[in-house]
């Protein structure tokens, strides 16, 4: 995630925007419980497989965090980013950091990313779905986003999760790569188009 998962490194510190606009731009990282920025090497790698489809893609940073995942994906030419974070302090930090880079248009909302779902949708080419390790959320996140109508037909999921454990997704989401680091897995899906006859 951009956000939350195993405990952070206690003391914060910074990560860089991979490639793109913002290449080498730095993006504090706070001290905060639970924050977990998806690492350089991960984002590296989930870019070269988004590569041929973020260009213009409408982007959902679903547990955003620092924002790094749609961060990165404005910077290699995606269009609008939505970043969702419950936390006031981290979506403030989040807000300062889209004006100062000049990320737009780009949309911070402060709330739960569940009851964001439940609300009216729009949908997305591009989500990061990557929730707090410990609230195991992806299997309820997943099936908001598949039947709410968040998702466009043939949009991309990434799902960041322990490394031990693969989550559940909708029969739709067909797993297009898979890589782990450490103890996380991430991976990739891609939404297929619904069985007429289902």
């Amino acid at each position: 995630m951009s956000g939350r998962g195993k405990p952070a490194t206690r003391g914060g510190g910074h990560l860089r925007i991979v490639a793109g606009r913002l290449r080498g731009s730095r993006i504090e990282v706070v001290d905060a419980a639970g924050l977990r920025p998806t690492g350089d090497r991960v984002r590296e790698t989930l870019f070269n497989w988004l590569a041929p489809v973020v260009a213009g893609a409408r982007c959902l940073d679903l547990y955003a965090g620092t924002g790094a995942l749609a961060i990165e994906a404005w910077s290699r030419g995606a269009g609008e980013c939505t970043f969702v974070e419950r936390d006031r302090d981290l979506a403030k930090r989040l807000e300062g950091n889209l004006a100062r880079l000049g990320v737009e248009p780009a949309r911070v909302v402060t709330g739960d990313a569940l009851a964001f779902l439940a609300g009216a949708a729009t949908p997305f080419d591009v989500v990061f779905l990557d929730p707090p390790f410990a609230a195991g959320a992806w299997e309820q996140a997943a099936s908001r986003l598949e039947a709410g109508g968040w998702l466009r037909e043939g949009a991309w999921i990434y799902v960041e999760s322990p490394a031990a454990s693969t989550p559940g997704v909708p029969v739709s989401w067909r797993e297009h790569r898979v890589g782990t680091a450490g103890n996380v897995r991430f991976a990739l899906y891609r939404r297929a188009a619904p069985d007429p006859l289902s």
